[in-house]
């Protein structure tokens, strides 16, 4: 039997699942309804968003504070994505 797919190398596919993972919007990464309408109350739907937004962005969001701001990291290390270092940011 012929093979009518083209075999994808290991980085494309890695390349692919990443972009995949970058338009995951902030609901499918688990994070609260509350803190989803905070996001998108300032236009960050996505993890491409969330990734491009820093803690003091986040934190200058209304009713977005530490626990909130800890809420995120912890959803996106949940999927593969780390902080450089864990601190509290001040505002």
């Amino acid at each position: 039997m012929a093979r009518t797919r083209i075999p994808i190398s290991q980085a494309e596919e890695q390349a692919r699942r990443l972009r995949e993972q970058l338009d995951l919007s902030t609901a499918e990464i688990g994070l609260t309804v509350r803190t989803t309408n905070c996001l998108e109350e300032k236009g960050i739907f996505t993890v491409r968003d969330l990734l491009k937004s820093t803690p003091k962005d986040l934190l200058s969001i209304s009713n977005f504070g530490e626990k909130t701001l800890e809420e995120v990291y912890s959803s996106l290390e949940k999927i593969g994505y780390y902080r450089s270092q864990r601190e509290t940011v001040a505002v």
